[in-house]
């Protein structure tokens, strides 16, 4: 199985999890990885280049999928619209839809250098508490979907949703100086980030493509 990989922090736990589960399965040679940003990974899923990935939710609704997401109430820290000209963030789908769907114009940033700059100061609309104070929802940036593997896929889903996953502090360390922040900020952030769909989520993610369809 080939699995589309994205190294942002808000998928550590998921990405950690992943490793024990393949050590601890017979299956665990059949598992590659392919490691790209969210708009690539779209597209490695689509094409079937990759067989399960977390992909951007805008791209997801065609898509068979798992009850897993990436999923922020209220603030999200990493996905910012900054003041000035519209730029869309090349490596992001959902977040640059987003900001259409709210009627926001200015420059779309995501992912850990976003987050990156909140922590250091930087001002900015985040998109999560925007969609927020509009709905009342919280947001669904991505789910994990697949196009092959299924039973092994929702298996591995199911499984992740019923574990805490506790991240050792080397591996704290180590993430939080390869991007320039402190391991108490990257528990901070983590704790702002859920993974399993629920009602709420789930009608969130029903009324943002809805919505994604008229603009």
């Amino acid at each position: 199985m080939l699995f589309g990989s994205i190294s942002y922090l808000n998928l550590l736990p998921f990405q950690l999890f992943l490793k024990r589960y393949i050590k601890n399965n017979a299956a665990k040679m059949s598992f590659r990885y392919k490691r790209a940003v969210p708009s690539q990974i779209n597209k490695a899923l689509k094409r079937r280049e990759v067989n399960a990935a977390f992909i951007s939710s805008v791209t997801s609704a065609k898509c068979k999928c798992t009850n897993l997401g990436i999923v922020a109430h209220k603030k999200v820290y990493s996905v910012l619209l900054l003041e000035g000209e519209s730029q869309i963030d090349p490596a992001s789908a959902t977040s640059n839809q987003l900001a259409r769907v709210l009627d926001l114009e200015g420059k779309v940033l995501i992912g850990d250098a976003a987050l990156k700059y909140y922590l250091n100061g930087g001002e900015g609309i985040d998109l999560a508490e925007a969609w927020y104070e509009k709905t009342g929802l919280p947001f669904v940036f991505a789910k994990l979907c697949y196009n092959r593997h299924e039973k092994t896929i929702q298996k591995l889903a199911k499984d992740f949703s019923h574990t805490k996953v506790k991240i050792p502090q080397y591996i704290l360390k180590q993430e939080a100086k390869k991007r320039g922040i402190t391991p108490k900020q990257l528990t901070w952030y983590l704790e702002h980030i859920y993974y399993k769909m629920d009602d709420k989520a789930e009608k969130s993610l029903k009324l943002f493509l809805k919505k994604s369809k008229k603009v």
